[in-house]
């Protein structure tokens, strides 16, 4: 199913994460995202306490913030934005909905698949749905993971009345936390990262 477009409305994404650091895979995501679901504004938006996972590191999030200005500097319509961070405590995707919701706007919420099959466990799921339309990637190739993918649309259209559409682009094998595992080991990360996203970790000391 389509979801309704009106030129009068400004459609925008929601591209949330811990960013740490950014990666290729997360600006190729980018670009399918706004491409495909025609965005006029992606707000790219580090968490400051991400209320789904437990961080394995220790930086400054204005560094998180910085590598993301470098690492989607060159998509236009790309708005790296501090909200969360200035917000501060855990990031509950239901107040930056409600920040960014306008009369003139449609939200579309850009999730990886883990994060797409937890989407009603999330903190007041209710009103995400009702603020936003769901949008999902796939990362992995796995059969039994698109079943379960299947049966989660079934239950948000159901329960939710929930328009869900999927951004279609192959997955890119790359991980945050693989890149801090391979700096920690001193390997190269500079296929993985912006090269200024990479000059940026070297000459911040990050994630050794």
């Amino acid at each position: 199913m389509n979801t309704p477009y009106n030129e009068n409305i400004r459609r925008v994404g929601i591209y949330g994460g811990t960013f740490a650091p950014p990666h290729v895979g997360h600006v190729e995501a980018a670009r399918a995202f706004m491409k495909q679901m025609r965005l006029d504004y992606l707000f790219v938006i580090p968490a400051a306490i991400p209320p789904h996972k437990k961080l394995d590191f220790d930086i400054d999030p204005m560094d998180r913030l910085a590598m993301c200005d470098l690492a989607f500097s060159g998509i236009d319509g790309v708005i790296v934005s501090d909200l969360e961070l200035r917000r501060g405590g855990v990031s509950y995707t239901v107040d930056t909905l409600r920040e960014l919701t306008a009369p003139d706007t449609r939200l579309f919420l850009f999730c990886g698949t883990d994060m797409f099959l937890t989407l009603d466990q999330w903190y007041q799921a209710e009103e995400i749905f009702k603020l936003c339309y769901p949008i999902y990637i796939r990362r992995e190739n796995d059969p039994f993971i698109t079943n379960k993918i299947l049966k989660k649309i079934g239950e948000y259209t159901e329960k939710y009345n929930a328009i869900v559409r999927r951004v279609v682009t192959e997955p890119i094998e790359i991980s945050s936390s693989l890149i801090r595992k391979t700096l920690r080991e001193g390997g190269d990360i500079s296929k993985m990262v912006d090269p200024k996203v990479a000059m940026y970790i070297h000459d911040h000391g990050l994630f050794r």
